[in-house]
């Protein structure tokens, strides 16, 4: 199955799911994985907080334990982001406080700090607009990527 076809019927499963956020980080995901590139998945929060709930936790172990030779052929990069909501700094904080949370739940993954790279964009350079409700939501997140190590 190509990635056009499978982001095509998970784009169906998004308007009838209360979870958009889930659905779109799975497009992301699989379409990445199919172009053999960089693989990214995001954990999500609720504004204000840096806590993963067991669901987005899990679903991190699983997807993790999904990537054959994980360790041999990719680094790790989480990109924190928040939404504009608060001060510069404290949604910093706030963002760093993010990445240190996903970074511990991937080092009880045993993964090696030396493989983890963090940067911490606080409300800086959103991917979504921070004017809607829905792109508030999605600027609450950690992006973990996976980049292949080159040899």
């Amino acid at each position: 199955m190509s990635a056009q076809a499978f982001t095509f019927h998970v784009s169906s499963l998004i308007t009838r799911s209360a979870k958009l956020f889930i659905a779109i980080t799975l497009i992301v995901s699989i379409t990445s994985f199919a172009q053999d590139k960089q693989i990214r998945k995001s954990i999500f929060f609720d504004g204000g907080s840096a806590y993963i709930d067991e669901f987005q936790a899990a679903d991190l172990a699983h997807w993790l334990d999904s990537i054959p030779n994980l360790l041999d052929k990719y680094e790790i990069q989480l990109i924190s982001h928040t939404d504009n909501i608060g001060s510069r700094r404290s949604n910093q904080i706030l963002s760093r406080m993010r990445s240190e949370a996903v970074f511990e739940l991937l080092i009880q993954k045993d993964i090696p700090e030396k493989v983890i790279h963090i940067k911490d964009w606080g409300f800086e350079n959103p991917v979504y607009e921070n004017t809607t409700y829905k792109g508030l939501i999605m600027n609450r997140r950690v992006d973990v990527i996976l980049h292949p190590v080159v040899f």
